[in-house]
């Protein structure tokens, strides 16, 4: 049985001395094993305002907002993505409902602290003077700082808090989680009314490795009593919970899910295997087989690929194909190929596709060497919105090329191959996910960042879009020359750029300026996305029109040595004639 994330919690949220309550707490600790995996458990803690119009209701539509939206958010978003995507939301309506409804800059504002618990990682994100704690081998340590100036010791002012400003500057941080760790999430009217020493010393005057959901609760009290005997004058409210269990790092559930599926064995045509008849082997490698079959339930041509049994005890590998499964399943885009969920529960270690009549990109490219640049722009924007689907959900492809391109009779693209996509949500999950950071992409291809060993990101895929947009135009790599397998910056330095206008003076220079800030070494100096590369192709930027006529001598030689033989000849025939005379 696998373990997975479990905690104990206990809270206790009062108006104290004041008429009502501003503070707000909830938490949210899925049932649904799959969310818990890949979403993980939200503590959260606020506390309106009380100078503000509407503290108590900016408090609760802040937490429950949070809540309900982030767990609506897809799986392979990462945890800092989703969080400060909703919190950015959550803060503009905040902002001008404060303005709208009580035409004030304080009409709704709150402080918000957040800890989201995922696999082994805690994810914090704190505005404002609430605070967490983390009770660790008897020690107490702040985990997240005030957002609090002081003018005086009496006083003092938020310069940080959801509502304030349209601008939103949040704190995040991530710690690892060890079992038995306790973390506090308290508001001042608890913190500021306690002393760290008398946090610890409650915490600490029974075992805290035994805490259980009663005890938590009962610490609770007990810490409250001791804020309103130290005359707290404001709300009570904090949470505390203890990591009771760890789950599995992703690897060792990967394993445990290739040992209940074998590997399939080889497939030859007219076999049955699952309910397919296999038609033929359409590709095989080292790694993978791919085939054509007919599924016989509905007579649905379809695609089955397999892992070679070469790879079979290869944790890595076995890692790789389930993500390739995992991430075709959750892209929904017309111009990326799509992966089937089987009617029936699979027997063996594969994945169904759909078919496709076509043919890669790269053969089509040796059928149509020169193409036209209205031919191309179509393909080229059909290839800038399948890779638009993958960063949407937070994916970066990191394979690119005309090879894992298919282009039916139609010219209609489909971006296939997933096996080196990189997924931020499933990154989160893996317990030494540094050590297992490897490039799977092709040399030309692959962004320069990955070469000297750095990450990369959307650019990176753009980097790769850019090199198969100047080789269907121009029919030659951009550096004129293969990239180095491994290089350094200053090696990669050296590589010049071709213009188009060597090549296919059909290609506007100010296309060729779009391809050329698209193919930067430098990641920051590429296009932001790669719409605004599309938008640059198919709209002249004026940054890249050159103004400067380019001389005929560079834009085509060959001319200019003809012209000039011609030339010699008609005057040496000339002087002939006149000697003659």
């Amino acid at each position: 049985m696998l373990k997975k994330l479990e905690i104990s919690l206990g809270s206790f949220s009062d108006k104290g001395i004041k008429a009502d309550n501003d503070d707000f707490i909830a938490y949210k600790i899925p049932d649904n094993k799959h969310i818990l995996k890949n979403k993980g458990i939200v503590v959260a803690i606020a506390d309106g305002m009380s100078s503000s119009e509407a503290g108590k209701e900016a408090s609760h539509a802040c937490i429950n907002g949070f809540i309900n939206d982030y767990y609506s958010t897809p799986d392979s978003w990462s945890v800092k993505n989703a969080a400060q995507k909703i919190l950015s939301a959550l803060n503009s309506w905040l902002y001008s409902r404060g303005h709208s409804d009580y035409q004030s800059t304080r009409g709704m504002v709150t402080t918000l602290t957040i800890l989201i618990l995922k696999s082994t990682t805690a994810h914090i994100f704190h505005i404002g003077d609430s605070r967490v704690y983390r009770l660790r081998d008897n020690e107490l340590e702040q985990l997240t700082r005030d957002h609090r100036v002081w003018i005086s010791d009496e006083k003092n002012y938020l310069n940080r808090a959801m509502g304030i400003d349209l601008h939103l500057d949040i704190d995040y941080r991530r710690v690892l989680l060890d079992k038995n760790d306790v973390f506090l999430l308290s508001t001042d009217g608890i913190h500021d009314f306690i002393s760290e020493q008398s946090l610890k010393k409650i915490l600490l005057n029974s075992d805290y490795k035994q805490f259980n959901n009663d005890l938590l609760q009962q610490k609770c009290e007990e810490i409250s009593r001791q804020a309103i005997e130290n005359q707290c004058n404001d709300n009570l409210t904090l949470q505390l919970l203890k990591i009771d269990n760890l789950p599995l790092s992703e690897e060792k559930e990967v394993l445990q899910k290739a040992h209940e599926l074998p590997f399939p064995p080889p497939l030859e045509a007219g076999m049955i295997f699952d309910g397919y008849r296999i038609k033929k082997e359409l590709h095989s490698s080292n790694r993978t087989q791919i085939y054509s079959a007919r599924y016989q339930n509905s007579n649905q041509m379809v695609i089955l690929k397999t892992p070679s049994v070469n790879f079979e005890d290869d944790e890595f590998f076995i890692e790789q194909f389930l993500h390739e499964e995992w991430a075709g399943k959750r892209i929904d885009s017309p111009y990326v190929l799509k992966v089937i969920i089987p009617e029936q529960k699979p027997r063996s270690l594969y994945y169904v596709t759909e078919f496709l009549d076509a043919i890669t990109l790269r053969e089509w490219m040796q059928k149509n060497p020169l193409p036209s640049v209205d031919t191309v722009l179509p393909i080229i924007e059909q290839i800038t919105r399948g890779i638009r689907a993958f960063h949407r959900l937070e994916m970066l492809h990191q394979d690119l090329k005309p090879e894992n391109i298919m282009i039916d009779a139609d010219n209609n693209i489909k971006i296939i191959d997933f096996g080196s996509v990189k997924i931020a949500g499933i990154q989160e999950l893996k317990k030494n996910k540094d050590s297992q950071e490897t490039v799977l992409g092709t040399v030309n291809y692959s962004a320069p960042e990955f070469y000297m060993g750095q990450s990369g990101g959307e650019r990176s895929d753009l980097y790769s879009l850019a090199v198969i947009t100047y080789e269907l135009l121009n029919n030659q790599l951009p550096f004129g020359q293969d990239m180095p397998e491994k290089a350094n910056y200053r090696q990669l330095s050296q590589l010049k750029y071709v213009s188009s206008i060597h090549l296919n003076p059909m290609v506007p220079n100010w296309m060729d300026g779009a391809i050329q800030k698209a193919l930067s070494l430098d990641i920051k100096l590429r296009h932001e996305d790669v719409f605004e590369f599309l938008h640059d192709l198919k709209n002249p930027n004026p940054h890249f029109i050159n103004t400067t006529t380019i001389p005929l001598i560079e834009r085509n030689p060959m001319l200019v040595w003809k012209t000039i033989s011609i030339v010699s000849l008609i005057v040496n025939l000339v002087l002939f004639y006149a000697l003659v005379k």
